[in-house]
């Protein structure tokens, strides 16, 4: 039998293979960076922030293993978001170095790169990759809906009050990258999650392609060690840990050559006769 086809296939030249050694540079190169902003996102709790075309932004681990929930938006034009299904068809399921985050239609060009990624992962016995495009945010609906109660600590909360200074609503909040989690799909193809193998220290790196709006939120569930749905549920607090967000202005000669990217040029009219 053959082996499955990867439908979307790009052709040479496409901005899905990256410039490795521009990006290695910005990576290595830490002496050749300013820092701009420092802050630490508290337990269960959101936290969103600008960053610009051309920075680099770490989510770092402070304290333990700890999962993030991000999303991303154009800044000046919040119709544009992180697209996390096309980032994951034209990626993989579980992101790191040298992939991008996609903005969604009529868009669809690289948000960020990922310049470095400390956990390094893989692919485990089980399947299971970390930094997740496999799931999405835990919300208070879901909690509702499998427990029968009312939970309001969940990603989609947190980022729903992240947001909300920067008039965003929570029609606002899509799809997540779920940072520092390890997921995959049993035999019968259900998700499934697992401890966070993230340690103090770690952090996931990226470079901005264009001026964004950013938010995380501290994962109510932590780590992901305990169970928060089903029979034998139990609220994870033991488990939550703060994060910490470092911003940084790379100097101009690292950033010779690069521009920030522009939306897909696609200048078709979907087919319709506008005659």
């Amino acid at each position: 039998m053959a082996a499955p086809r990867v439908i979307y296939q790009p052709k040479p030249g496409s901005p899905i293979d990256v410039d490795r050694e521009f990006y290695g540079r910005l990576a290595s190169h830490t002496d050749r960076r300013t820092l701009m902003d420092k802050f630490v996102v508290p337990t269960r709790s959101g936290k969103a922030w600008p960053l610009r075309a051309g920075q680099l932004c770490r989510i770092i681990v402070v304290e333990g293993p700890q999962v993030a929930d991000f999303n991303a938006w154009s800044l000046h034009n919040p119709r544009e978001r992180f697209w996390s299904a096309r980032t994951k068809q034209l990626h993989r399921a579980h992101v790191t170095t040298f992939d991008r985050l996609w903005s969604c239609l009529p868009y669809l060009r690289p948000m960020v790169t990922i310049t470095n990624d400390t956990v390094d992962y893989q692919i485990d016995e089980d399947g299971a990759g970390c930094h997740d495009l496999l799931g999405t945010r835990c919300d208070p609906y879901v909690h509702k809906i499998l427990n029968g109660e009312d939970f309001d600590y969940s990603c989609h909360s947190n980022l729903v009050r992240a947001i909300a200074p920067y008039h965003l609503t929570e029609t606002d909040v899509h799809d997540v990258l779920n940072i520092f989690q390890v997921t995959g799909l049993t035999e019968d193809h259900r998700y499934f999650v697992k401890p966070s193998p993230a340690k103090q220290g770690d952090f996931f790196e990226f470079f901005a392609e264009i001026d964004l709006l950013c938010a995380i939120s501290t994962c109510p569930q932590g780590d992901l060690s305990i169970p928060a749905w089903g029979s034998d549920a139990a609220d994870p607090i033991s488990t939550c840990r703060p994060l910490g967000v470092e911003v940084y202005q790379p100097q101009p000669e690292l950033l010779e050559g690069w521009e920030p990217t522009s939306p897909v040029e696609y200048h078709g009219i979907h087919g319709l006769d506008r005659t």
